[in-house]
């Protein structure tokens, strides 16, 4: 079933689809590249469909992007201040998982994300969403488990998290209220 594409989206898809042309990528290429079906990457590049967060994570893997980095071209943005109203969010539409860029410059190591995960969801990343970039949750509204390889970790309002080593991710709220958390990304 074909998912509602908004305006971010629109632009994601043709991100995508100029980051795999100017590679000179097919889409099998690219489906090898990041594990993700080729018909899923056709629909995107379409705009028949909205990644989910996980797909969207192995396109840029497959880049050598973080997230970040591509929702960052997609939108075109890149100036050293960030204003709140210009500050690009995407909604996760498996989720609802509602992510807002609040920083990130393509020569600066660091981005910050503001992320809403909904009531009772989760998002499980793969490995390779953390092989070149290093990560730190801090919670600041609600609660929030993190299952990190075989390690469950539970935070709440103020708690922090650094990431160790690559590995399997799910990122829960397990709660009956939205949590609202920070990552810190420093890419490597």
């Amino acid at each position: 079933m074909a998912t509602k594409i908004d305006d971010t989206s629109v632009l994601i898809a043709q991100r995508i689809r100029l980051e795999r042309t100017v590679r000179g990528w097919s889409l099998k290429d690219l489906a090898d590249k990041s594990g993700v079906a080729k018909a899923t990457i056709s629909k995107i590049e379409r705009e028949e469909m909205s990644p989910s967060a996980v797909i969207l994570v192995r396109l840029a893997g497959a880049f050598d992007l973080t997230l970040a980095g591509l929702l960052i071209r997609a939108e075109g943005n890149g100036e050293r201040l960030s204003k709140v109203k210009r500050q690009p969010t995407w909604r996760d539409p498996e989720t609802g998982y509602l992510r807002t860029q609040v920083f990130c410059q393509a020569d600066n190591p660091l981005e910050l994300v503001k992320v809403e995960l909904p009531a009772r969801k989760k998002i499980v990343f793969p490995p390779s969403s953390y092989a070149r970039i290093r990560q730190v949750i801090w919670v600041i509204k609600g609660r929030l488990v993190i299952d990190e390889a075989s390690t469950r970790h539970e935070l709440a309002v103020g708690d922090c998290l650094g990431f160790g080593p690559p590995s399997e991710v799910t990122i829960a709220n397990e709660s009956e209220k939205p949590c609202t958390y920070l990552v810190a990304v420093s890419r490597s």
